[in-house]
């Protein structure tokens, strides 16, 4: 087995030669042989424990196993213990999935503290299965059945070549100690049911399953290449960027074949799973929306506007502007310019005036002399209003929108400029009245979008 390890890793993965590598280990039958291997292969190794608390006593000896065969092998080894059901709950998500956030989280910390370039994991042959099956009774697209990749970023794992069954013989043989996972013989586990009561009988029907499988999988990656080459050549016809976000072009959508595989194959990534409501979105009116976990797709006009949530709530943040600023460049790019009226002669001071006062949406003048610092760029608010220049009074700012026609998104990008509670400037639409330059301004803020 370890030549077959070597010969493996010279024809596939060479990179890990002269690397750092850090080697996940639980302390069961997979990772201990991995970790003696790659230790007789001579590769520059450290081992990486995770102690989840869900076993008692039972996970702190297998923590104390890691530590002792660390030491044995003179092998740098860190451990960690974990409050795993606690953080489950407050995520609001899986015991199995808190394990493997809490793990990789960690594993990539230990990475960058030690300048470590790859992590390596023990998953086998027969995991391969198991994945393919737990994924095919969940619903999956291609991605999810085409099995677990021997190379994700830094995350290599060397061993799929290998079945179950090879790492006992060899870990029999060469005398290895390990330590048993009582919870591995636990069907309340679905990974656990499939590979006790499931693929037992796939093997009876098939003794050559995994060998079998093997190939089936082969078959799999090569159509899933086919269509992620289909996808990219879609994306250039559909897809546009503005402002971080993607527009997805409705009419170039509703002329694919079908429409709902291709939606899949662009926005799985994203985290939807409502599929028959985002096709829906292709003919619904602007303003219908579909939301996962982290991103937002709206139907505007003639486009579905992909945008990340996490950018959502950094845009409804608030930023101050100081007296002496001169420029800005987030949220929004603004300059500004402190210009004071000579009252050298009436006429003279009347020509700035007539030069200030005209400006077009993008530029203002206000009376700096009415507003006060720092000024505040935020989002609009439910019972926002303020005075719109030109007209008599105030104006609620969502009337305005509607007056406007402005669509979902285009309220949604609107910035405004405050000084206090109150709006100074609409940005890039609509000035307030009562902070225009008039003839008796004495100091004026000029502000150029």
């Amino acid at each position: 087995m370890k030549a077959a390890l070597k010969e493996h890793i010279h024809k596939n993965l060479s990179f890990l030669n002269d690397k750092k590598l850090l080697i996940a280990i639980s302390g069961g039958i997979d990772s201990v042989v991995l970790t003696q291997l790659f230790y007789k292969l001579n590769f520059s190794i450290s081992l990486a424990h995770c102690n989840f608390s869900l076993r008692g006593k039972e996970s702190n000896k297998d923590e104390q196993f890691v530590k002792d065969l660390g030491h044995k092998l003179q092998i740098p080894t860190f451990t960690i213990k974990f409050e795993t059901d606690k953080y489950a709950t407050e995520k609001g998500i899986s015991t199995q999935m808190a394990a493997r956030d809490l793990r990789y989280h960690w594993f990539d910390e230990i990475c960058k503290e030690n300048k470590i370039d790859y992590i390596i994991t023990a998953h086998q042959k027969d995991d391969v299965i198991e994945t393919f099956l737990i994924n095919l009774t969940r619903g999956t697209g291609l991605d999810g059945l085409t099995g677990i990749p021997e190379i994700n970023g830094n995350i290599v794992r060397p061993m799929l070549p290998f079945t179950r069954n090879n790492i006992l013989v060899y870990a029999t043989k060469k005398k290895f100690e390990w330590r048993e996972d009582s919870s591995n013989s636990s069907i309340k586990y679905v990974r656990n049911k499939i590979r006790i009561k499931v693929v037992p009988v796939l093997k009876e029907l098939n003794p050559s399953l995994l060998d079998t499988f093997q190939n089936t999988l082969e078959n799999l990656k090569g159509s899933q290449q086919i269509i992620k080459d289909r996808i990219e050549n879609i994306k250039q016809k559909v897809i546009s960027i503005h402002n971080n976000e993607f527009h997805f072009n409705v009419s170039e959508l509703k002329k694919l074949s079908n429409p709902k595989i291709y939606l899949f194959e662009l926005l799985n990534e994203y985290g939807f799973t409502e599929w028959d409501d985002i096709t829906n979105l292709l003919d619904a009116q602007s303003g219908k929306q579909v939301f996962s976990k982290t991103h937002r797709l709206l139907k505007n006009r003639g486009a579905l506007i992909l945008s990340d949530l996490n950018a959502e709530i950094a845009k409804n943040s608030t930023f101050q502007i100081s007296e002496n600023t001169l420029e800005i460049k987030e949220p929004i790019p603004l300059k500004f310019e402190t210009i004071t009226i000579p009252f050298d002669t009436k006429n003279n001071q009347n020509k700035v005036l007539e030069a200030l006062i005209f400006d077009d949406n993008n530029t203002i003048s206000i009376d700096f002399n009415k507003i006060k610092f720092p000024l505040i760029i935020r989002k609009w608010q439910k019972g926002d209003y303020f005075y719109p220049i030109g007209l008599n009074g105030k104006k609620k700012l969502s009337k305005y929108f509607k007056d406007e026609k402005l669509s979902l998104l285009e309220k949604e990008n609107s910035w405004l400029l405050c000084s206090e509670n109150e709006i100074v400037w609409v940005i890039g639409k609509r000035l307030d009245d009562r902070f225009k330059v008039t003839k008796y301004s004495s100091k004026i803020l000029k502000i150029q979008k």
